[in-house]
């Protein structure tokens, strides 16, 4: 039996995985293209012909709204500016309740905040990690305006049931599809599921413009109100003779002409780049399958996984070891990724932090020194941000959720053959202790 690196012996690994490189001569081009142009934007924050943005933003938003077959698109800066922006959309406020994940970005839970309403955790699910219906209908009260679903790790969330709840309670459902770039459930693409969808084109994402995101929806009013929030609505009502003012400040989340040309042409490759995660998911786990305390993730009926990260859960009870130990003689056995190789081997223990432990929540401090939106005269709802309230998130992140990110195009047979044999390599000497 081989010695584990985190021992001292010789690693599996000792060269850089391949950077994830999306970016090539066709989106050179463009930049070139719309540089020579002059016109890196051509959004105005008035009632305008250029309110709605420049030729590239508009072709991106008409080429997107045509692959994902929906209605409306609506270019943004991030993800975070779509996520806010739909909230706005909604006419969420004061005294109102939003049902969100624990387990997401901050941002998918702080779109709340930024309208003064109140998040309200509910519980995600043992094996696909989104929210789990049953715990969203649990949470709903008198309150309650809406619900931010989250495709977490690129798994959409379960539209059938929480769509039903949702309309059995006169909610508006906006989808968090950031991580889910073509997935799709039951033959509809993920993003377009809920009233207003989000996807996210930063820099880590399956497709990207550095920068960027998108919302779509199938509904006009929603549609035009998003795209005042996102140019500085206030400023622009008037004239254009707009009447229902509700959350109608309006920001700077434009995107620019670049990252809009960038973006078309990485969403033609969006196809392909898919297909290549499938398919080194599909040889990677052929590998470690057979390892008895790696339990493969799970795909929900009717759906494709569009595999953002690769989530494993650890079965404690077949090995003599917790979970950070077994990650962390993996890590060793194996190195970064080029490009990111300050963060280290990209194998980790759970994802994020239950989002109610966080400071913010915990001590519920956020506009000034009155305790809002948390303790404001017009909520008069209950709150509960308490250790224990989302059970299954809890046990996921701190015992056993294992996410990495080594099924991504380019890995090869080669890369991925390493990654197996650094997770076999520890499962043999750790299993063999026993």
């Amino acid at each position: 039996m081989h010695k584990l690196a985190i021992n001292g012996g010789e690693k599996v690994r000792t060269s850089l995985f391949p950077a994830y490189k999306v970016i090539g001569e066709e989106e050179i081009a463009a930049v070139k293209h719309v540089l020579e142009s002059g016109v890196l934007s051509r959004f105005l924050g008035t009632w305008h012909e250029d309110f709605y943005g420049g030729p590239q933003v508009r072709a991106l938003e008409a080429e997107w709204a045509e692959y994902f077959e929906v209605k409306h698109a609506i270019a943004v800066n991030s993800a975070t500016s779509g996520l806010y922006c739909a909230m706005g959309a909604t006419g969420v406020g004061p005294g109102d309740e939003v049902i969100v994940s624990p387990y997401t970005m901050t941002a998918s839970a702080a779109a709340v905040l930024v309208y003064n309403a109140v998040p309200v955790f509910a519980d995600i699910e043992e094996d696909c990690f989104c929210l789990e219906p049953h715990s969203v209908e649990q949470r709903i009260t008198p309150y309650t305006r809406a619900v931010i679903v989250v495709d977490i790790f690129g798994q959409p969330y379960d539209a059938d049931r929480i769509n039903a709840i949702a309309q059995k309670h006169n909610l508006l459902v906006i989808e968090d599809a950031a991580q889910a770039p073509g997935a799709r459930y039951k033959g509809k693409w993920a993003g377009t599921l809920g009233d207003i969808g989000v996807f996210s084109l930063n820099y880590h994402k399956h497709i990207h413009s550095g920068e960027g995101g998108i919302v779509v929806t199938d509904n006009n009013e929603l549609a035009e109100r998003v795209r005042l929030i996102r140019n500085h609505a206030e400023a622009v009502v008037e004239n254009k003779g707009y009447n229902n003012l509700i959350n109608m400040l309006g920001f700077n989340y434009r995107m620019t002409e670049v990252e809009a040309a960038i973006a078309r042409e990485q969403l033609k490759k969006l196809k392909g780049l898919l297909k290549q995660r499938r398919e080194n998911v599909i040889y990677l786990e052929e590998q470690i399958s057979r390892i008895p305390c790696l339990q493969m993730p799970a795909v929900r009926d009717s759906c494709q996984h569009s595999y953002y990260v690769h989530a494993l859960k650890f079965k404690s009870d077949m090995v003599d070891i917790n979970r950070e130990l077994f990650i962390n003689a993996v890590k060793a056995e194996l190195m970064p990724v080029e490009l990111r190789e300050s963060e280290g081997v990209n194998v980790g223990c759970g994802y994020v932090k239950p989002l109610y432990l966080q400071p913010l929540y915990q001590q519920q401090v956020l506009y000034g020194d009155k305790g809002c939106p948390f303790n404001c005269p017009h909520y008069e709802g209950t709150i509960n941000y308490r250790q224990g309230l989302c059970p299954v998130c809890e046990k996921m992140h701190y015992e056993e959720l294992i996410t990495h990110e080594l099924i991504r195009p380019p890995m090869s047979k080669d890369d991925l053959n390493d990654v197996g044999k650094a997770f076999a390599k520890v499962w043999r000497s750790y299993s063999n202790e026993k």
